[in-house]
């Protein structure tokens, strides 16, 4: 039986737990959904590990961070604003893709070509925001495309758990 894993969301509506699976081998990471495909969300670490006692689901409690969406839809909504750290924005876009894979998304987010790859690789160097990185940091067009799959994911994000595009 694969391990779980308490993934904390902050927003500005209130702090949900999710419950995350890493992939076995080739198989993408997952959220937890429910029988009919719906995230399955809960409001603290004792409702979370007493569904996965019901459930005989093993809960790895390992510490993780709380990935804060709030910081994710600043950056993506003002652009002037310097509000966001690499690091996060790289948790957003990954979270974002495991969440559009676990809900096998309707409105999926944007296909992503070779600008998504290298804006990706640039981030994971840690340094994309930083002006003064030179090549390492992010073109306006990388920026753009980062901005529209976030903004993509904010809204599914939305449509998850409150079943609507704005928070």
């Amino acid at each position: 039986m694969a391990d779980h894993y308490p993934h904390q969301i902050a927003t500005r509506r209130r702090d949900l737990t999710l419950i995350w699976q890493p992939g076995v081998g080739d198989a993408p990471n997952e959220l937890a959904v429910d029988e009919l495909g719906k995230l399955l969300t809960f409001p603290d670490l004792k409702t979370l590990q007493d569904h996965c006692d019901r459930n005989g689901w093993e809960l790895v409690r390992d510490g993780g961070a709380t990935l804060d969406l709030d910081i994710a839809r600043q950056w993506v909504e003002h652009p002037d604003l310097d509000t966001a750290s690499a690091g996060l924005l790289l948790d957003a876009w990954n979270f974002f893709e495991d969440l559009a894979h676990s809900l096998k998304a309707s409105s999926p987010l944007p296909p992503q070509g070779s600008i998504h790859d290298s804006a990706y690789e640039k981030i994971s160097g840690g340094d994309a925001l930083e002006p003064t990185a030179g090549e390492e940091a992010w073109t306006d067009e990388e920026t753009a495309v980062v901005r529209e799959l976030l903004r993509v994911g904010l809204d599914l994000w939305e449509q998850a758990v409150h079943g609507t595009g704005a928070d």
